[in-house]
Formats: C-alpha cells, sequence, structure tokens
C-alpha cells in the first residue's frame, strides 16, 4: 500500500513511513498542498494511493464517492509527528486489514 499523506499531516511521516508504505507521498511533493480536496482524491485515484488525513472532506467524499481511493481518516486533535507514527505504527493491523478487504474504503481511527 502507497499512502497519500494530506496536508494537515507533517511531510516529515514520509521518510519515517516508506519502509512500511513504500511509493508513499506527501501532497507537497506532488504539488498539490492548498488544492481542493477533489484534486488530491482525483490524484490518488489515478495513481493508487491510500488517502491518509485529519480532513472530514475526505470522509464526506468518500461515502459520496465510494472507493478506490480508501481513505484513512485520523479523527483526532493535532499531534506531533512522533506521535502520528507512533498511532500508524499501533494500527498496522488494522490498516493491512483494511487494505486487504476489497469492499472497505473508509478506516477511522480513533
Amino acid at each position: 500500500m502507497k499512502l497519500l499523506v494530506d496536508e494537515n499531516l507533517s511531510d516529515k511521516l514520509i521518510a519515517r513511513l516508506s519502509d512500511q508504505y513504500p511509493g508513499s507521498q506527501h501532497v507537497k511533493q506532488l504539488r498539490l498542498q492548498a488544492s481542493p480536496d477533489m484534486d488530491i482524491w482525483e490524484r490518488a485515484r489515478s495513481q493508487g494511493f491510500t488517502i491518509i488525513t485529519q480532513d472530514d472532506d475526505f470522509v464526506e467524499i468518500s461515502a459520496l464517492r465510494g472507493h478506490p481511493p480508501k481513505v484513512i481518516h485520523l479523527a483526532m486533535g493535532n499531534r506531533t509527528t512522533a506521535q502520528w507514527l507512533a498511532i500508524i505504527h499501533l494500527h498496522s493491523k488494522d490498516i493491512a486489514l483494511f487494505e486487504a478487504d476489497e469492499q472497505a474504503g473508509l478506516l477511522v481511527i480513533n
């Protein structure tokens, strides 16, 4: 699985997640920062990314459009990069099961 890390999360996550999620990118790397959510959605869909975000808007888009792309919603307040990394690693089994489930389009972690 490759993640597309939304701009509300640090781009520093990419280097720390690259072993577990090779090919992952941050919206900044794709020159999509400050882009409309639909532009990010379409890029994720066309390039096989799973979006990871704190943005509720992607939950709504997922409900309206289905998947792909899949969306991982980190439904909690702001955290440091180290805390986000720990949370993602803590939920790595949930994320793997989510990715393997062809019917699932949204994973909410709270």
